[in-house]
């Protein structure tokens, strides 16, 4: 120890000032993370039915669920389609070899008849239902809606909520304008836009959470449904496709 050096004891008020800056960056870096901790399927973990299971290193959707549509069932059943890692776990009926897209739909089978069509979109739920004229189921998804907090933005991007109609719609090789920022070009497959810049469009990545940048992200084949077989745009006396995207 350098005995020519002298010690200063600092101030309760420079301890003060120190500690707060350093909460105040934790809390930043606290928001500024997405809420990825949890994807959407672990709620199941304890739900009667329903088992858990933990993927291992190697292990794949194909080599855990070699049958085709009992893969789809876990999948939407987990809102995902992205690649699996070790540690990831994944919610399962059961009973897989009996269970159906239906039996594991978020919507119900029937709503009240709107003379219209509708595409209702829940970030709570990660999933879309769209209802024919009569009221009727036609089908659901899973989806991916605006997160809390985006990065390159330095703000929240959730999804704008209200009801709104489709005005316009892309096919496949659909790309954003804005993203990634100051470039553009990330592609967006089969966009239906509903409201400014935000769309209903088809990703690979629909991870279980909300993580993208207001834009619903769903799986590319519902995009494809719903561009092309769903999906009416105003004209002839009609708003187009009603579009619900509830609050969060």
């Amino acid at each position: 120890m350098n005995k020519n050096k002298t010690f200063i004891k600092p101030s309760v008020k420079t301890i003060t000032r120190a500690i707060t800056v350093s909460l105040i960056g934790l809390a930043a870096l606290i928001w500024s993370q997405p809420l990825q901790a949890s994807r959407y399927g672990e709620q199941y973990c304890h739900k009667a039915g329903y088992t858990c299971i933990k993927v291992k290193h190697g292990q794949s959707w194909t080599s855990l669920f070699p049958n085709k549509y009992d893969r789809e069932v876990v999948q939407r059943l987990n809102r995902m389609n992205t690649g699996l890692y070790a540690g990831m776990r994944l919610a399962v009926p059961v009973d897989l070899a009996n269970t159906n897209l239906i039996d594991i739909s978020p919507f119900p089978a029937t709503m009240a008849a709107t003379n219209h069509k509708v595409i209702i979109v829940d970030p709570k739920l990660l999933a879309f239902g769209a209802y024919d004229a009569n009221g009727t189921l036609m089908h659901w998804g899973p989806i991916s809606a605006g997160q809390n907090y985006c990065k390159d933005l330095k703000r929240r991007c959730h999804t704008t909520t209200g009801t709104y109609y489709v005005y316009t719609k892309q096919g496949a090789g659909c790309k954003s304008k804005k993203f990634p920022i100051g470039k553009g070009g990330a592609p967006m497959p089969y966009c239906m836009f509903f409201h400014g810049g935000f769309a209903l469009h088809g990703s690979p990545n629909v991870p279980g959470y909300n993580a993208s940048h207001g834009c619903i992200r769903m799986y590319t084949e519902d995009a494809q449904w719903l561009n092309t077989q769903f999906i009416n745009l105003p004209g002839n006396g009609h708003s187009g496709t009603q579009v619900i995207i509830r609050s969060y």
